[in-house]
């Protein structure tokens, strides 16, 4: 049986390779206007490593002072994408993922619930959907609605393989929308718009793939959140460098409208998932202990004395992040809708 050992230590060569000529060339020429509204009027509001995998790389977040728009700049190229994502989603990373998409049933059901309580979809279109495991809870609300995913990733097959989704897509949404025009009431994209390169042309080929009535559901992290600013670089929400865009939800209400679709259903303290504390208390933590775990983009393996010592270490960190945990509970019960939600839902019906 092949060890989580064993794959780092497989997967190192290569990670290696990849990081001999640096991390510079994973990314384009910085911007100098909004790829939201154009404005020129930029400044710098984060500049962070990568606090969740720990792979090598310099992040900087810009926002528009005319817009608000929050963007990554300069942006990472298709190679940068790829590095980055790499063991993230799957490979040495997927057990953690599934564990953590496999506890979110109460954020997947109320995704659902508010979409059901305007329409009762006939088929629905999950885009970014990854192993699927939103749309398996939200068959159980809606037994008698399709299914379908759509991701880059070879999760939506996993999803489909599994029966979490009946139809799997592979590939760009925006190349493959043209295919299935006017066939899905409902197209979601939950935390997937800022993900991608261009979310303009994401919601635009939404709005094109939808019948006049149809419905697009979005979830994104909330860049106006006030934790985004008390806890810096360590607000998971930012989540660099994977969040190339943090879109406000004014600016999202705007686009929609200019694509012909009328928001019918927003939610700001519902979603809020009530974890920013303790999420970045473990992540401070594990910076300080970084050195003691086995990371394949490192060159060699921990000594097993650094080893016990993270592992004493972390240990000792338990009462730190059962303060936290405690300040999040508070604070979700009491500021949800004070400016402290971290994640923000709207659903649109299109109208012409």
């Amino acid at each position: 049986m092949t060890t989580r050992s064993d794959a780092v230590a497989e997967r190192r060569p290569a990670y290696l390779s990849d990081l001999a000529a640096g991390t510079e060339r994973f990314f384009d020429e910085r911007r100098e206007s909004c790829p939201w509204c154009d404005s020129k009027q930029l400044g710098v509001l984060l500049r962070t490593t990568d606090v969740m995998q720990h792979k090598p790389g310099v992040f900087v977040l810009e926002s528009c002072k005319d817009c608000g728009h929050v963007f990554q700049n300069p942006r990472l190229n298709d190679d940068g994408l790829e590095f980055y994502y790499r063991d993230f989603y799957d490979g040495l990373g997927e057990e953690n993922m599934n564990k953590i998409f496999g506890t979110k049933r109460a954020g997947h059901d109320g995704r659902t619930h508010m979409v059901a309580a305007q329409v009762k979809p006939k088929q629905w279109l999950d885009v970014g959907t990854g192993h699927g495991h939103f749309l398996a809870d939200a068959k159980r609300v809606l037994p008698d609605t399709e299914f379908d995913g759509l991701d880059r990733t070879d999760g939506v097959l996993i999803a489909q393989q599994k029966g979490r989704v009946r139809k799997a897509y592979q590939g760009s949404f925006v190349d493959l929308a043209p295919e299935f025009a006017a066939e899905y009431d409902v197209i979601s994209m939950y935390h997937y718009l800022e993900h991608t390169a261009d979310p303009k042309a994401e919601m635009a080929a939404a709005a094109a793939a939808l019948p006049v009535g149809g419905h697009l559901a979005i979830e994104l992290p909330d860049p106006e959140c006030a934790w985004a600013k008390l806890l810096g670089k360590w607000w998971i929400s930012w989540l660099q460098p994977q969040h190339l865009h943090m879109i406000p939800i004014a600016n999202l209400r705007s686009e929609l409208k200019s694509l012909g679709l009328t928001v019918v259903s927003e939610q700001r303290a519902e979603p809020h998932n009530g974890q920013d504390v303790v999420s970045a208390a473990v992540l401070a933590i594990n910076a300080g202990l970084i050195g003691g775990e086995d990371l394949a983009w490192r060159p060699a393996p921990p000594t097993r004395a650094r080893a016990l010592v993270r592992k004493v270490a972390f240990n000792a960190s338990v009462p730190v992040l059962a303060l936290a945990y405690l300040v999040d509970r508070v604070s979700a019960a009491v500021g949800g809708g004070r400016g402290l939600s971290n994640t923000y839902r709207v659903l649109a019906r299109k109208t012409s």
